[in-house]
């Protein structure tokens, strides 16, 4: 029986693969706004860059630095033997992948979404093209580990971003997930991200600490990615999806705070919504504001955080 996706993120850490790592914190001065907030019943978390500290300060499928796109094209290539299996080039196998990587992207990112979003890229669907470029070279899966073609595109894709971007638990996630979850806080995640963010979020959250079990821990029924809706931050779409999960819930927007490093593209489009919502300020990576913007009373977030455990007070009642 193949592994599922779970089991195989598991088996790569039994190997003690050599992984990159996220780059120290460069702190940011600011004065947090911790005040409770009224009748907040929900918590819905960006991820990368806000739960969890990422490479680049965001999720990236083209990161700005090449030779990190080069470099984890290069261990994926190794890591699956496709080597003898594509239209190579003279140079390192990298060479030979790195223009069909960023041609299927760009074409993938040509397909209409619905007006006034933006079309997200699943990093899953762009390793599913380049794999069945390499069965026309005679490539073989053993689907007796990894399963059939789409679910081992999905593992590649793991293996990939794995080794394209670093990602650690934020200090203090796991111990303010777990008060909230204590107090019966509804939490979810609207995040940009691909398909497996979900099993990369838990195994960089476990490295910290032990979580409740998931089901107490994300119970507003909202786990939104990019990746799989294919629409990334600021789509309204993505946030009206999250409130429309949270009304079934019995939860009302304006019950939910949305916490986020990101001001232009994550909190004000909440707000939009009805939110209440929670500026992150901890450390450079990954921060995204406007003074213009916090500044006006229109968009500027409800609080403003300088660490994570803060969240804990916003919600007292």
């Amino acid at each position: 029986m193949s592994l599922s996706l779970a089991e195989y993120a598991d088996s790569l850490e039994q190997r003690n693969l050599i992984w990159p790592r996220v780059s120290a914190a460069v702190p940011v001065a600011a004065n947090p706004s911790i005040r409770p907030l009224a009748g907040v019943r929900a918590v819905l978390w960006d991820v990368y860059g806000t739960l969890l500290r990422v490479t680049d300060g965001r999720y990236t499928i083209v990161p700005t630095e090449e030779l990190r796109l080069q470099i984890a094209l290069d261990k994926t290539i190794h890591e699956f033997n496709m080597w003898n299996h594509m239209y190579r080039k003279p140079g390192p196998p990298w060479q030979s992948m790195i223009g069909i990587y960023k041609a299927t992207i760009e074409r993938l990112q040509m397909r209409a979404s619905a007006r006034g979003d933006v079309t997200e890229v699943s990093l899953v669907e762009v390793w599913r093209h380049l794999i069945d470029k390499l069965f026309e070279k005679a490539y073989v899966i053993d689907e007796d580990h990894y399963g059939d073609v789409d679910e081992f595109a999905e593992k590649v894709a793991y293996f990939f971003h794995c080794s394209l971007q670093a990602v650690e638990a934020r200090e203090g996630a796991v111990q303010v997930m777990s008060e909230l979850a204590g107090r019966e806080i509804r939490q979810g995640c609207l995040s940009d991200g691909p398909e497996f963010s979900l099993i990369q979020m838990l195994r960089a959250l476990s490295a910290q600490g032990v979580l409740p079990a998931l089901h107490e821990v994300f119970s507003s029924g909202v786990m939104l990615f990019s990746g799989k809706h294919g629409v990334r931050k600021p789509s309204q779409s993505l946030f009206q999806e999250a409130v429309s999960r949270l009304r079934q819930s019995g939860i009302a927007a304006e019950e939910t705070l949305y916490v986020s490093c990101r001001l232009m593209t994550d909190l004000v489009p909440a707000r939009r919504t009805g939110m209440k919502t929670a500026l992150l300020v901890s450390e450079k990576s990954g921060l995204e504001f406007s003074r213009d913007v916090l500044q006006n009373p229109e968009t500027r977030p409800d609080r403003l955080l300088t660490s994570l455990t803060q969240v804990e007070a916003l919600v007292r009642f």
